[in-house]
């Protein structure tokens, strides 16, 4: 695998320091079936860009996490065309990855991409949960034709049937969708946004406790206020207070064994939003290793 320089990857640290690696970044800007804003595929090399500027020492958790990690971050690549062809790409790549015993984080692109990231997954564990955060359950079994659409993805991990879904901040869904939920719901736990002033974290603690857990966040969970910068914002979302204390029971509880963040649509001039998904990243990856 051909890593950038320490510097010019993620966080930037010096090239000096050197650590044998937990963690692979892998930036995957596909950007294939967008319906609304477009840009995403300039979301990982501002995400990466952004996170130069990201504090190294963490006040949480008292010391500087990357130094405990090692995390690493692939050149740049091209991405194939044909979305299938692009999903097997990634899908490939992770599987690498894992033969490594490595963690990867995949900064999209389009949220398209996680069927594909989870293959190599979903083949190696007996059961696999998927932590989701979106502001759409994106079960629609095809969207504009296409099977493998941004708004399918998660319908297209459900197709392996070892897979099953836990989604915080969904507040768009349509009436197909809410039928496939409902006679699905042995598989699909929905946490609203609607209902948020009401979620029960204990039982969401006793979902995934002891579970193998994959985390694909869509950054549109978050509310529009923000996190703007994405395809389809959508009001009455997470914060990022709260999207922490989520993420954080589940590094305690479970066992996170990769992740994906997806659907930034960099917006030019306003940086805090590059800002925002950079340190995320950085979040997931401090909680996982040092939980």
């Amino acid at each position: 695998m051909n890593y950038l320089s320490n510097k010019l990857g993620f966080l930037g640290v010096d090239n000096k320091f050197n650590v044998k690696e937990k963690v692979v970044v892998v930036p995957f800007g596909l950007e294939k079936t967008v319906s609304y804003g477009g840009g995403t595929k300039n979301g990982p090399k501002e995400i990466i860009k952004a996170s130069h500027q990201v504090e190294l020492y963490d006040e949480e958790l008292n010391c500087e996490p990357y130094k405990k990690i090692g995390i690493k971050t692939l050149k740049s690549f091209k991405i194939d065309r044909n979305i299938k062809k692009a999903l097997n790409q990634i899908s490939k790549i992770n599987e690498k990855v894992l033969k490594k015993k490595i963690f990867p984080l995949i900064l999209g692109g389009e949220h398209s991409i996680t069927p594909g990231c989870i293959a190599p997954f979903a083949k190696k564990y007996k059961n696999l949960c998927l932590l989701h955060f979106d502001a759409h359950a994106d079960l629609r079994d095809s969207y504009n034709g296409e099977k493998f659409s941004h708004a399918s993805a998660i319908r297209r991990c459900l197709d392996y049937k070892n897979v099953s879904i836990v989604s915080f901040g969904i507040r768009n869904i349509s009436k197909n969708e809410m039928l496939y939920f409902k006679k699905n719901s042995s598989r699909i736990n929905i946490f609203w946004a609607k209902d948020k002033n009401k979620w029960n974290l204990n039982k969401f603690k006793k979902m995934i406790k002891n579970k193998t857990v994959y985390l694909t966040f869509d950054v549109d969970g978050l509310d529009s206020s923000i996190m703007p910068a994405t395809g389809t914002p959508e009001p009455g979302g997470l914060f990022w207070n709260e999207t922490l204390n989520i993420i954080k029971i589940a590094a305690k509880n479970s066992n996170i064994v990769g992740a994906d963040i997806n659907e930034l649509s960099p917006i030019k001039g306003f940086n805090s939003y590059n800002f925002l998904v950079a340190k995320l990243a950085y979040k997931i990856l401090a909680y996982k290793f040092l939980y």
